[in-house]
């Protein structure tokens, strides 16, 4: 079996074993009842959980890190993904709200970064809730107009070819057919997730925006992620960090401290 396989195979098992009261759609592998806050990160497309697995070792104790993981990938492996935000958002929405007893805030990577901005959205209209932050990373300002032609539709060899592109599929995953035989449905799934997304106007969110990109990120620009100071009426700050699109992985170690400096001044 390849080793990708059976480290994401050891992941699910311990999550279900460590978890007190496991929830498919929450993945909280550190419990931490005692912490002031909860950050509750996203994942990029094709992402899972386990993408932010480490995470809490280099936050502060007082931050309680719980992941979303979406249908069709580790907890949730055995649920079809979905192809629309706004049925991914009305989704998440019921069972993340039990975990918003305490003040939490939002992280998001790429279609991270849009689902967990459609979420704030959704549960400031329909549970008068609102993170304390939202950390935006590298994704464009959702008010930006598409100008790519989909993909998520193309034939499998051509959509394997975009994928190579983006450089955010480990290329074992893409050169091995089990593998792909479980990633390719996720991975189309969350591409028509950002390429059927019609952004709608409403007013501005009353919390910070913090929004991070990648140096050397050719897909988004600085003035795309400039563009987020649009959707608040609060602070809004932008940090641009050594890498590409997947600085998440490149820039770890520095967005960890930049995302423990902001976290460590609100639970003090």
């Amino acid at each position: 079996m390849n080793k990708l396989l059976r480290c994401e195979i050891a992941y699910l098992i311990s999550i279900m074993t460590t978890t007190p009261s496991f929830n498919s759609w929450i993945i909280c592998l550190k419990p931490n009842p005692q912490a002031n806050l909860r950050l509750f990160c996203f994942p990029y497309a094709g992402g899972g959980a386990a993408a932010f697995r480490s995470w809490a070792d280099s936050l502060p104790q007082t931050v309680e890190v719980c992941c979303v993981e979406l249908p069709g990938r580790g907890s949730q492996m055995k649920s079809a993904p979905f192809t629309r935000l706004t049925d991914l958002v009305n989704a998440i929405a019921p069972v993340l709200v039990p975990y918003l007893d305490k003040p939490f805030a939002f992280f998001g990577h790429s279609m991270g970064g849009l689902v967990s901005f459609e979420l704030t959205r959704l549960l400031r209209s329909q549970y008068d809730l609102n993170p304390f932050h939202l950390f935006i990373s590298a994704r464009k300002a959702p008010q930006i107009p598409v100008t790519k032609s989909p993909i998520h539709n193309l034939p499998e060899a051509e959509f394997i070819a975009q994928l190579y592109r983006f450089n955010g599929t480990p290329k074992a995953v893409l050169e091995s057919q089990e593998l792909m035989a479980i990633f390719l449905p996720i991975l189309r799934a969350d591409f028509a997730v950002l390429e059927t997304y019609v952004y709608t106007h409403e007013p501005p969110l009353a919390c910070p925006i913090t929004a991070f990109g990648g140096l050397q990120d050719t897909k988004v620009s600085y003035e795309n992620l400039q563009a987020w100071r649009e959707q608040t009426t609060a602070a809004f700050s932008l940090q641009m960090l050594e890498g590409d699109h997947f600085f998440i992985q490149s820039a770890r170690e520095a967005l960890l401290k930049a995302l423990a400096q902001e976290l460590q001044m609100r639970s003090q």
